[in-house]
């Protein structure tokens, strides 16, 4: 049975419409002749191959019996994924339009031919040496990522995992200025290793040891849309928030009062002048897609470098065009930072990470010994350099800008129809739709209403990811590769998705 067959979900409840859908790499809202006649073109480009792997039943027994319980799955019942393509993603019998990119992870598309073309041509060569010898795609790789970065941002350590990166980003803070303190945001995730937790500013991600917090306090995070100052004026996106703000075009009252607060901190819980360094996601992932008030990130790392320590931004998951209108989150702050950590797309779902910084700051590195056995490996730099290439020729980073403002838009319309958002933010492909329980006093939506709206938008074929501290936030970080008839559908299946949910609840 082909996969490529015609799904009909019935919307009987809204008005006699129904939602028809093709199951290809490129999902459509077109007219069922429409999709017969692509199907007819695609099939033998895009249908998957039947699974022949074990069932489902044996495969949750598997989990359940040899993996640590803490490992969960998404949706009530879980996926069984075994294909991807482009920016879809295969089950069983099923496929999916992947809004959420293996959490960011999936830059240019699932199995993107030329990437696993570059993958398979090095693994027939060599796969492992570590860095102890020199082998020639460690040193191509370096050179072609750092020509990315602006500034003395022009030296590269590989890594394996963002929290990899930060780990290390911390600890060439602390070694280079000579202090110990480090600064990150209320609501930031920085990773779960037993180092960077400290940074992670969510109780849900935090494990009650001794020790986490050592040297590490978190700022009040300058949240325009659920932060106690904030409105819509503050934010730098194509979609404001719907609070009311006394600001005037051009400023922001906003992040003159958080930024404060940011000196209140340095004035009293640090000692006088020393602070190793300041760590800042460009814009907050698994807090929701939080973007700050206008101005804060340039005024905090001036303050931050005045007292002595560096600013360290976590493009794990805003870096490599995903932003749209920069290749790097940070450079719609005005900045230029210190250190850089860097992960997730780096790679298309190939683990590795990196941390960029400049000659005179990498060199506290050779006090000591310092050794990643897998770093910069043949593989993942063969990887790392396909990717660059792709975002380039295929114009990626144009892509996340047209495709994700088209998206942004869209949701706004959703969010003045519908009570249930509360707010839509984001720029390029990074997205954030915030719901809400209440408009006026943005009271998060419960979980299982949140888990209502989700689930119907799996089951109609469109997967969101999840987000927030009260993780309330539907997190829209897609394969940059995905099309404006992807956007359609995508919001066409959350719309009759919040019309049920309303019915329901009405």
């Amino acid at each position: 049975m082909l996969l490529m067959n015609l799904q009909r979900l019935s919307a009987s409840s809204l008005g006699g419409r129904s939602l028809c859908r093709r199951l290809t790499t490129q999902p459509n809202t077109q007219h069922p002749e429409s999709l017969k006649r692509q199907q007819r073109q695609t099939q033998t480009q895009h249908e998957s191959p039947p699974y022949k792997g074990q069932s489902f039943e044996e495969v949750v027994e598997l989990r359940k019996q040899y993996l640590t319980p803490n490992v969960t799955s998404y949706y009530k019942k879980p996926l069984l994924i075994h294909k991807g393509s482009g920016s879809q993603l295969f089950d069983q019998d099923k496929s999916y339009l992947d809004m959420f990119g293996g959490i960011v992870t999936v830059s240019v598309g699932h199995c993107h031919p030329k990437v696993n073309a570059a993958l398979e041509e090095q693994l027939r060569t060599l796969w492992h040496t570590t860095n102890i010898y020199m082998h020639p795609k460690l040193h191509q790789y370096a050179e072609k990522l750092v020509a990315k970065m602006p500034g003395d941002l022009k030296n590269v350590y590989f890594v394996n995992s963002g929290s990899e990166a930060n780990d290390l980003a911390m600890m060439i803070a602390r070694l280079y200025t000579g202090n110990h303190d480090i600064i990150s945001f209320r609501n930031a995730y920085h990773g779960a290793s037993p180092y960077t937790m400290g940074l992670t500013a969510h109780s849900t991600w935090r494990y009650p040891l001794p020790g986490l917090n050592s040297g590490i306090l978190h700022a009040m995070n300058p949240d325009p849309y659920t932060g106690i100052w904030g409105g819509k004026q503050c934010r730098d996106s194509p979609v404001q928030t719907t609070r009311s703000c006394d600001c005037q075009e051009g400023q922001c009252k906003a992040t003159d009062m958080y930024y404060d607060q940011l000196e209140q901190l340095f004035k009293y819980s640090l000692p006088r002048g020393k602070v190793a360094g300041m760590f800042a996601e460009s814009i907050q992932g698994v807090g929701g897609t939080v973007q700050y008030t206008k101005g804060y990130i340039k005024r905090a790392a001036e303050l931050v470098r005045a007292n002595g320590g560096l600013f360290i931004s976590d493009e794990v998951q805003s870096g490599f065009g995903r932003t749209g209108e920069h290749y790097w989150g940070f450079e719609a702050h005005d900045i230029v930072p210190d250190i850089v950590t860097m992960a997730k797309g780096i790679g298309n779902g190939f683990p590795m990470g990196a941390v960029v910084t400049s000659r005179k700051v990498a060199e506290v590195l050779c006090q000591a010994l310092h050794f990643n056995t897998f770093g910069g490996n043949p593989l993942a730099c063969a990887v790392g350099m396909a990717v660059l290439d792709v975002i380039d020729e295929e114009e990626l980073q144009k892509n996340s800008l047209d495709v994700g403002t088209y998206m942004l838009k869209g949701l706004e319309r959703l969010r003045d129809k519908h009570d249930v958002i509360g707010d839509v933010r984001g720029k390029g492909l990074m997205i954030g739709v915030e719901l809400v329980a209440d408009k006026e006093t943005r009271q998060h939506l419960s979980a299982p209403h949140f888990v209502d709206i989700w689930e119907m938008c799996k089951d109609m074929g469109v997967l969101f990811g999840r987000g927030g501290l009260n993780a309330n936030v539907l997190r829209i970080k897609p394969p940059m590769c995905i099309t404006k008839a992807d956007v359609d559908f995508s919001l066409q299946v959350l719309d009759i998705a919040l019309r049920k949910h309303s019915e329901k609840t009405h």
